[in-house]
């Protein structure tokens, strides 16, 4: 099969969807594997590494869509690539389709196959290819926020871990999941004081064992949320619902609960966000403020530390690249069924009825 490696275009998307290593795995199979110049060089992988991976250089996005049977990216195509996707081409990447009506209409229209990173399941309907991206946003979730609790920034002025005498900041996390759990454990490491909401109590268990004990867990309702805004110096929303739009759990008007600079962190956000006022930014502007509340919403949060996240993400997508490069993508699903549930849209059809939910079609 040939493979196709395009430079990510989205703003400041500093990841590569493989690492030279990934391309080598494929390429000493017997698959040609083109990639764009300058697609690694961000990840700290120059061309080089790729050539020396048996990868050959193309210069422009337009010749690696154009001669790729598989395209393996990393962010969904943005409004420049939708025209270069081909009928019967596979896609591989995070789509996010329910947060974006725009761009599931494009993919309809290009008749392409579309399997989502984030909606592949592995056993026990965990989520393989969305795991390490959500660990990387979710730590990156507590060192984001303690940036913009600062003063300067228009933050509460407030240092998350304390200091002797005083104390510590308070951080609520919606949602127990990869996200929340890897967002709570930076937060104790700093000292704060942390309470994860979430609406399994089985969960709520385990994260009671496992974490220490400035971490306290609470059962999700809207009671408990609109209580504990109020005090809450950084909230990180890390609520997720695979493949459909996150819920809103924080109103337009729960605002004006809360204090002046206090400082919200949406990783849901590729999911439309689970806080009311939550629209997509970016690394370059990556704040609004709104009610004088601080919003952190930036769509691809790993995309500022790419050397961790690319790496992470080729130890858990090449398996994936490499059953539907040696099988072809209908063979490689019927015979791993989590990999099928990656499948989003096919020649113009969507399969996952999620997105159809979110745009009543």
């Amino acid at each position: 099969m040939i493979v196709g490696l395009p430079k990510e275009i989205k703003n400041n998307e500093n990841r590569v969807a493989l690492t030279p290593g990934g391309v080598f795995e494929l390429t000493k199979r017997n698959h040609t594997v083109y990639v764009q110049s300058d697609a690694g060089t961000n990840s700290g992988f120059p061309d080089e590494k790729y050539i020396d991976a048996g990868a050959t250089i193309l210069s422009t996005i337009e010749e690696v869509y154009a001669i790729a049977d598989m395209i393996v990216k990393v962010k969904e195509p943005i409004e420049e690539e939708y025209s270069l996707a081909k009928e019967g081409q596979i896609l591989f990447t995070y789509f996010h389709f329910a947060s974006s009506e725009k761009l599931t209409e494009a993919m309809i229209a290009s008749k392409s196959v579309c399997i989502a990173y984030e909606t592949v399941e592995g056993p026990n309907r965990s989520l393989p290819l969305l795991t390490p991206m959500s660990e990387v946003a979710g730590r990156m979730a507590i060192q984001q926020g303690a940036k913009y609790l600062e003063k300067p920034v228009q933050g509460k002025g407030i240092l998350l871990g304390g200091v002797p005498g005083v104390r510590p900041g308070k951080i609520l996390i919606l949602g127990g999941g990869v996200v929340g759990t890897q967002a709570a454990k930076m937060a104790a490491g700093m000292g704060a004081l942390v309470t994860i909401l979430d609406i399994n109590v089985d969960r709520l268990r385990y994260l009671n064992d496992i974490l220490p004990n400035n971490v306290i867990t609470e059962f999700s309702n809207e009671y408990n949320i609109r209580e504990h805004i109020k005090t809450a110096d950084l909230i990180v929303g890390g609520v997720l619902i695979p493949g459909a739009k996150a819920p809103n759990l924080i109103t337009r008007d729960m605002l004006k609960d809360m204090q002046s600079g206090t400082v919200l962190v949406d990783v849901a956000v590729d999911q439309g966000g689970c806080i009311e006022t939550t629209k997509p930014t970016t690394h370059e502007n990556p704040t609004y403020i709104i009610d004088e509340v601080v919003h952190y919403c930036v769509a691809n949060m790993p995309g500022a530390v790419p050397y961790t996240s690319t790496i992470a993400l080729t130890n858990v997508t090449l398996p994936y690249v490499l059953q539907i490069a040696n099988k072809g993508w209908e063979r490689a699903c019927d015979e791993n069924k989590g990999l099928s549930k990656g499948v989003n849209i096919v020649n113009g059809e969507i399969i996952l009825k999620e997105i159809s939910e979110a745009f009543a079609v």
